[in-house]
């Protein structure tokens, strides 16, 4: 049986390193002033934040079911027997909802996996899927142990600017006015798929501080401290420098001694939302 697994950029991973991986991968589209650009392929960091800066109307959308079907047709045509299709978390996205309606056309052949997920521990999964493919497991199987472990995982983002989540409605003007002013920087928090507020605080040093803590809650509380082999810890960013990026790494380590903790991006399509400048962390259970 030959398997093959999709995930979108939303799982922070680059059209190179799912070449690298042995997965394919479907690039989130990012509105830019009308023009429909592709995560990966025809717009890069540089200009997508450079389109930011320069206060041009980005926005995202789904991919299409023209652009979803593309795929899985000529994976079958290629010789794939089956297809893992995990799209980021339905409850951030309708595009779970519209692959689960495109599957039911190929006869069992594509098995999409909601496991509510996205960005590093969205990675988590697709890694562990690939595995769980390589070792002979059937693609309906795999769909069971994803989502059946779903709930897994946690992130935490911290956002410097409030001009995006004002855009986006999650905060008025006059909040996103007085944040600003205050130095104040919202946590946000995605458990379970849904992305909610958990707290403001004053300056992004402490907002790294209060991430790392609630990780380190939730690995002693939510997941009971489980066995560090079994433990992914993660750090992410949108257009963070190299000095940032090595000093986030080295914060998140200090809490987990023995956890390899990797940097990826936050794709463009999640930082149109929140701008530039912010951090995430994330914790994954993995199989043993």
């Amino acid at each position: 049986m030959k398997t093959a697994i999709i995930t979108d950029s939303n799982s922070g991973i680059s059209q190179k390193k799912a070449e690298e991986m042995g997965i394919f991968l479907l690039p989130m589209p990012v509105i830019i002033d009308g023009e429909i650009r592709f995560e990966g392929i025809d717009l890069d960091d540089e200009e997508f934040y450079a389109g930011l800066a320069a206060g041009k109307d980005i926005s995202t959308s789904q991919p299409s079911p023209g652009d979803v079907m593309d795929l899985w047709d000529r994976l079958l045509e290629a010789g794939y027997d089956e297809i893992v299709h995990i799209p980021m978390s339905s409850g951030l996205s309708n595009s779970c909802e519209t692959a689960l309606g495109l599957a039911n056309d190929y006869e069992g052949k594509v098995a999409v996996v909601d496991n509510h997920r996205i960005s590093i521990t969205l990675k988590a999964s697709v890694i562990e899927a690939k595995q769980m493919a390589d070792s002979g497991m059937s693609a309906k199987e795999i769909k069971q142990d994803l989502e059946a472990r779903a709930y897994d995982s946690s992130i935490y983002i911290a956002v410097d600017t409030l001009t995006y989540l004002k855009k986006g409605g999650r905060v008025t003007p006059a909040g996103a006015a007085l944040g600003t002013v205050l130095n104040i920087k919202p946590v946000l928090t995605i458990q379970g798929g849904k992305l909610d507020a958990f707290a403001k605080i004053r300056g992004m040093k402490k907002c790294r501080i209060r991430m790392v803590d609630a990780i380190v809650d939730d690995y002693k509380t939510r997941f009971n401290g489980a066995d560090l082999s079994r433990v992914r810890v993660d750090a992410a960013g949108a257009g963070l420098t190299p000095e940032e990026i090595a000093e986030w790494k080295s914060l998140i380590s200090q809490a987990f001694p023995g956890v390899d903790v990797q940097y990826d991006p936050l794709s463009l399509s999640v930082s149109a939302h929140i701008g530039p400048g912010a951090y995430g962390i994330g914790i994954s259970i993995v199989k043993s």
